[in-house]
């Protein structure tokens, strides 16, 4: 089923969706501005035990230079940028939660996708709260539950943002996939907060 704003998910967590969390003025500024000072990476993965190139762009801003592991590899922490740190307190404010971390994507066209997976990381926290703002190109975000199987799917339009909490990461699976019609990029910024 292919939602369009307010709480995607009907059971076991909670993902809710805010279609115009910021303008249209402002998500085209944020987007230019992001790409442009990011210090983006290509980094290798270790994907059922073998190497692979993310097919993603990113980078991770911790405020307190901690890395992070994910797929076997360790991300080096870079401080937050000026727009990254506006956007964050901006973030904080809709949302009454905290966030010292984030992991910023650019997914170049729509042969850039994410495979299954959960931010389930042991320092994400026990019901980790992730706040995902995305700029640009719009792309669908797929969830399925980890044992009924439920999909849920939303398209991630420019300027909007989707809070991921409770059991979520627990009992969901979600993927970025691929879409060859998509030429244009997408920024997606993922807060969290290490514990």
């Amino acid at each position: 089923m292919l939602f369009e704003s307010g709480e995607l998910l009907p059971y076991d967590g909670s993902a809710v969706f805010t279609p115009d969390f910021l303008n249209s003025t402002s998500d085209m500024q944020m987007f230019s501005d992001i790409e442009t000072t990011t210090p983006w990476e290509s980094v290798e993965l270790t994907v059922f035990g073998r190497k692979v190139n993310e097919p993603r762009l990113s980078a991770w801003m911790n405020s307190d230079g901690r890395p992070y592991v994910y797929s076997g590899t360790s991300r080096i922490a870079h401080q937050f940028t000026p727009v990254l740190e506006n956007l964050r307190v901006l973030v904080e404010q809709h949302t009454g939660h905290h966030f010292n971390s984030a992991l910023v994507n650019l997914y170049r066209n729509g042969d850039d996708a994410l495979g299954w997976h959960a931010d389930d990381e042991p320092e994400n926290g026990r019901e980790p709260v992730i706040a995902s703002v995305s700029f640009g190109a719009v792309r669908r975000f797929d969830l399925r539950h980890r044992e009924t199987k439920e999909t849920v799917k939303v398209d991630l339009t420019s300027g909007s943002l989707l809070l991921m909490s409770g059991a979520t990461q627990h009992k969901w699976v979600h993927q970025v996939p691929r879409q060859r019609k998509v030429r244009a990029p997408r920024i997606n910024v993922t807060f969290r907060r290490l514990v």
